[in-house]
């Protein structure tokens, strides 16, 4: 499967709620991202809604309160919010865009809504089947981590953060062109990689490996987008993502299931003492 692109201020909202919050909506293979575009205090509900989801606070001027029966939280600029299964509901406290995460066991229609689904009409065999990891100890509830809390580290490469269903990577922000000559190329054996694209511009730098079979070659891809956007990278596809807008640009990783690797590597994901990883 070659990786694929969505740019969404280039298609037709999937949905327009009555007070005009537009929303796109693009998969992989075990997720939704939902992206919207909302009017403030519009509010986007979740019912009977069966595991964790996360929702994304992409700028710093973004606002909301979330709220579940029992619990509320106001949280303002740049966040990862983990809301519980169950009930729920994000309301926009001012006009801003709001990101929520899914995953497909959960998202129901939303999956068959997705712009890109017929991508998906046969699964990739290469992507190992969703399996969430453990429920957080002290029981589900909402828990909002904003990033003014944690300031960029030069030392680290993105402030990371998982819960039973998702990892989210906010890469420390770039400003102007990344070095051509320091880019780091890799691949991942067995899962997929959403990057979302909510700040500048960037080039995805694609190889896909050569297999025995010809037929299944693919030309090198050098896809430049704008924001926001995303780009699902399949696995075994060598990638790295080069920011060339001359301002601030800003990614976004996404992962679902978490990612072993990064849990292994102590101090890396900045809220693991919340979230077990599996035994």
């Amino acid at each position: 499967m070659p990786a694929h692109y969505i740019e969404f201020p280039g298609l037709e909202p999937s949905t327009k709620s009555d007070a005009g919050t537009r929303t796109w909506l693009a998969r992989g293979q075990n997720f939704v991202i939902a992206y919207s575009s909302a009017v403030a205090g519009d509010e986007l509900a979740r019912d009977g809604q069966a595991d964790e989801y996360v929702v994304v606070l992409p700028h710093e001027g973004c606002a909301a309160t979330v709220r579940t029966d029992d619990d509320e939280r106001s949280v303002t600029g740049q966040a990862v919010i983990v809301m519980p299964p169950g009930r729920s509901t994000v309301v926009a406290d001012a006009d801003c865009d709001l990101v929520r995460l899914f995953t497909v066991a959960s998202a129901g229609p939303l999956a068959h809504d997705s712009v890109n689904q017929e991508s998906y009409a046969e699964p990739n065999p290469r992507v190992a089947p969703l399996k969430p990891w453990p429920d957080p100890p002290e029981g589900h509830r909402i828990r909002a981590y904003p990033l003014s809390e944690v300031p960029v580290d030069p030392e680290r490469f993105g402030r990371i953060f998982r819960c039973s269903t998702f990892m989210v990577n906010f890469l420390n922000p770039r400003t102007g062109v990344r070095d051509p000559e320091a880019l780091s190329p890799h691949q991942h054996d067995d899962f997929e990689q959403c990057s979302l694209a909510v700040e500048g511009d960037f080039v995805h730098h694609i190889r896909t490996p050569w297999t025995r079979r010809m037929s299944d070659w693919l030309p090198d891809d050098h896809y430049a987008c704008g924001s926001p956007s995303i780009a699902v990278i399949p696995p075994t596809a060598v990638h790295t993502t080069q920011s060339v807008g001359p301002g601030r640009n800003q990614l976004i990783d996404i992962f679902c299931p978490p990612r072993a690797d990064f849990s292994a590597r102590p101090g890396l994901v900045l809220n693991a003492d919340d979230y077990p990883t599996p035994s």
